[in-house]
């Protein structure tokens, strides 16, 4: 073995798949009424108890790894004479991953002989996990930590993290959110559709009305752009909504499906910051796809804002609900979309 395969909780990989790939976890750490916790047994953990907290308004936060719990986490495989390949959670989300980049800094002076290869997955949950995976295979086919990570830096930027999610607040209160665009779903019940972009960043690119109509979207988008699906591992997370979750891996397995489905439930810092209902997709697809959708990012909190004057005018369309000349008609979701972006447009100005 010329390398070992290090990752973090956020991967979202069942323990059992991480232990028979050799993969070696860092937990990430989240805050419920002052107490801490980690999830290292992503088997054990109870999601359905955990989301129906965060529904009934508990307040779960999380605090990135810092630079010395990285160097513990390295260094005992460095002194054993491995290289090190750690995968990590997006960078454009989290600064866990600089805090990688200052640990082996700061061991490389100690360790000259030896590499640490830090892997950006600019996503999160399977989107970084089957990256994991990835790793893991190439270090059991014999490539050397320099070869290995450059193939997968390439199939980073073919990874497509696409997601929907209930209310978009989770992701706002969290400083997830890139753009505010999709807001005005929140307030009016369109549902978003969201990717990881060529940062990393979490942006809206989309809004459907309705549930279904959003994860049959997730499905439409796999038939669209995943590349030799029936080579590939494609990754479902859900957050509380197993049932979607059925119907997403039914829908991609119509048409093109792949080689193995692998369906989880999001981890709890993960799953905290994208909140209750969410549901993803991840799959390889071809060169730049992260760009994909790119014409639909619109304008953030300016284009929010303009909906929400044009809502409390009277003149914007809702589809089912059609507000006409007076907030009566519909006024209701339009007065409280209007507020709500007041709301955040002062704070950004704070």
């Amino acid at each position: 073995m010329s390398f070992v395969v290090l990752t973090d909780t956020s991967g979202n990989l069942p323990t059992r798949e991480a232990a028979a790939h050799d993969l070696k976890v860092i937990p990430f750490t989240y805050t419920i009424n002052g107490q801490d916790y980690t999830c290292t047994d992503t088997e054990a953990f109870d999601g359905d108890a955990f989301y129906e907290r965060i529904r009934r308004g508990v307040t779960v936060t999380t605090t990135q790894i810092c630079p010395q719990n990285y160097v513990e986490f390295f260094e005992p495989y460095l002194r054993a004479g491995k290289d090190v390949l750690f995968v990590c959670m997006s960078s454009g989300i989290s600064g866990s991953c600089n805090s990688a980049h200052i640990a082996a800094d700061m061991l490389a002076g100690d360790y000259p002989d030896r590499r640490i290869e830090i892997i950006d997955t600019r996503g999160a949950s399977l989107g970084e996990g089957i990256i994991a995976l990835k790793a893991a295979r190439l270090r059991d086919i014999g490539r050397d930590v320099l070869e290995a990570a450059k193939e997968l830096r390439g199939n980073v930027e073919r990874m497509f993290n696409v997601f929907t999610v209930d209310d978009l607040m989770h992701l706002k209160r969290g400083g997830r959110l890139s753009n505010l665009s999709a807001i005005v779903g929140t307030v009016l019940q369109i549902k978003p559709l969201l990717k990881g972009n060529e940062e990393g960043k979490i942006v809206a690119f989309a809004k459907l009305r309705g549930r279904r109509k959003s994860i049959q979207a997730l499905a439409q988008l796999y038939d669209r752009l995943a590349v030799d699906p029936q080579e590939q591992v494609v990754g479902i997370a859900q957050a509380g909504c197993r049932e979607d979750a059925q119907y997403l891996a039914e829908l991609i397995s119509l048409h093109r499906p792949p080689r193995e489905i692998l369906t989880v439930e999001y981890e709890p810092v993960t799953g905290s910051h994208v909140g209750p209902g969410a549901l993803a997709l991840f799959f390889e697809a071809a060169d730049g796809v992260r760009s994909f959708g790119n014409e639909g990012v619109t304008g953030g909190m300016k284009e929010a804002l303009a909906v929400g004057e044009a809502a409390l005018r009277g003149t914007w369309k809702t589809g089912e609900c059609v507000v006409k000349n007076t907030l009566r008609k519909g006024g209701e979701a339009a007065a409280s979309l209007g507020e709500r972006l007041r709301e955040y447009r002062e704070r950004d100005q704070k």
